[in-house]
């Protein structure tokens, strides 16, 4: 949800629009995109088709569901919309106008708590329902429900519950909206097997519209949620997936705690590193503060206590200069709209989980950074899957010599675009401009390139054993890398970081990737390239 914007405005800038209106005076919001409308529009009609049906005949009601099938399946609807885009807007509006109560369904405890805080800012007041809570709880969310109170805010395990399915069918339920809804085809088949009961619980609720959201999903996942939550009948809105204002990096690097860490000195902040374990979370952020001061960074993850949690999404809100080090527990939904770079420690699983993270940054417009960091072993690991797997698409992503946006669009069977930053179509650009200049201009635009070139610590260490076969053993080229790199550090950031164990990753990967490896005979124990 947008920010709540204080503007004089007369009731002339909304003769004839009643949803902006609303927007407007419950949530300071002064445009609604073309693509909230359909999806508004498309919950309020199919509301209004479905409560007609309920004062038909059985031989009225077969006859209109022939003629309007359309709006039928508009009441059963995926939408898609890119992060940042206002998805929370589509089911608040309506949630105001419709009698009834509209049940919102969310897959973190993070995130109930976030869009109750927000909904709280705004006119729309609402309960949670959530596992811990006592009976005298429940009983006086119902009460206040009763007393005009529109929202219900849920998660798919407290919905396994059959007495609290049973109270809330009985009120009445007019909209359900899944948020993040490619969590149930991404986590219902393997920790999260509530999200597949998920359908009997729509079932059971009989709501007449259900509308499920989300910012990212390829073919595959959509057939599955389609199936999950409508037996195979859903009406898809897709808007363009396209974020043009984040901007796609990749950076190779065996050190990659030791390549962030230059990355926090060098790149815009706030920042998120997302990383792929709690340990390597507090890490990261250990590493951060004894580099650049306590304070630096925090971390975050699901094995914090609620209190934590609450605490450090404060300071991350409040902060203009912070690094959030953080799992996937923190990324979904998570409104801090002026995150400039986000790193990746670790590449996800699926482009799905990819956008969705990077898609934290630049939430209210401005250019962002999303900063993938790229191993050999990354290389190896993800190449083990097959070519047409989900899997694959982030090597194709991050090994293509083309230009990374459309792998992204691609994998989610979305548009053609033209790419508006990413770090391939940059240094093509970059030779462009080389070879337009002459002279002078030239070598010395030659050289700030040569300069800016950045050099992974694989490559840079692949470059001197090709150079120099059959001389180094591993230890005596540790010791040269260790060398090399604490001097691109120290003149860089100021700080030497690089570790003996550093260098020994790098040739560890390199070893494993077959691009180098010891001679046998004369020369045994020697290091020699492949090529």
């Amino acid at each position: 949800m947008e920010d709540v914007v204080k503007v004089d405005a007369g009731p002339e800038i909304y003769s004839g629009d009643p949803i902006g209106k609303l927007a407007f005076d419950c949530f300071g919001i002064k445009y609604i995109y073309p693509w909230q409308r359909m999806v508004i529009s498309n919950i309020l009609e199919a509301f209004e088709y479905k409560k007609n049906l309920e004062l038909l005949t059985d031989e009225e009601r077969d006859l209109l569901d022939k003629e309007n099938s359309d709006s039928f399946c508009k009441g059963r609807q995926i939408v898609l919309l890119p992060t940042g885009a206002g998805k929370s807007l589509c089911f608040q509006i309506p949630a105001m106008v419709l009698d009834g109560y509209t049940l919102v369904i969310y897959p973190l405890l993070a995130l109930m708590s976030d869009q109750f805080r927000r909904m709280e800012q705004g006119s729309l007041k609402s309960v949670i329902f959530k596992g811990g809570q006592s009976r005298e709880e429940r009983d006086e969310n119902f009460r206040r429900l009763k007393d005009g109170y529109k929202m219900i805010i849920a998660n798919p395990e407290v919905l396994q519950s059959a007495e609290l399915v049973e109270r809330l069918k009985n009120i009445g339920i007019s909209h359900v909206a899944i948020d993040e809804a490619h969590c149930v085809s991404e986590w219902g088949d393997s920790f999260r097997p509530s999200y597949l009961g998920l359908g009997d619980v729509l079932k059971k609720l009989n709501p007449f519209v259900i509308t499920a959201f989300t910012a990212t999903a390829s073919p595959d996942v959509l057939n599955r949620v389609s199936e999950i939550l409508f037996d195979g009948l859903a009406h898809i809105v897709r808007s363009e997936s396209d974020r043009q204002n984040i901007h796609y990096f990749l950076r190779r690097a065996c050190s990659k705690k030791k390549e962030a860490l230059f990355l926090a000195k060098t790149e815009h902040r706030p920042m998120i590193i997302f990383c792929g374990t709690r340990n390597k979370s507090e890490d990261m952020a250990r590493e951060l503060n004894v580099c650049y001061g306590r304070g630096t960074a925090r971390f975050y993850h699901a094995g914090l206590a609620k209190s934590e949690k609450e605490k450090i999404e404060k300071w991350f809100y409040e902060s203009k200069d912070g690094i959030l080090c953080a799992t996937c527990a923190y990324g979904m939904g998570v409104d801090k709209k002026d995150i400039k770079t986000v790193v990746h420690l670790e590449a996800p699983k699926t482009v799905e989980a990819y956008i969705q993270e990077a898609g934290r940054g630049g939430r209210n417009g401005s250019v962002a950074k999303a900063i993938l960091l790229w191993s050999l072993e990354d290389s190896l690991d993800f190449g083990a899957y097959p070519v047409t797997s989900r899997e694959y698409q982030m090597k194709k992503f991050a090994e293509t010599a083309d230009f990374r946006r459309q792998i992204l669009l691609d994998a989610l069977g979305g548009e053609q675009a033209v790419c508006s930053g990413c770090d391939l179509c940059n240094a093509r650009r970059e030779k462009a401009c080389l070879q337009n200049l002459k002279g002078m201009k030239q070598v010395f635009y030659r050289r700030k390139l040569e300069k800016d070139m950045y050099v992974a610590d694989w490559e840079m260490t692949y470059s001197i054993i090709k150079k120099t076969k059959n001389y180094y053993t591993d230890l005596e080229i540790e010791d040269v890398v260790s060398k090399k790199m604490n001097e691109r550090y120290l003149s860089t950031i100021g700080l030497n970081i690089w570790n003996h164990s550093d260098s020994t990753e790098v040739i560890k990967q390199l070893k494993e990737s077959g691009k180098i490896s010891e001679c046998n005979f004369l020369w045994k124990g020697r290091l020699t390239s492949k090529d």
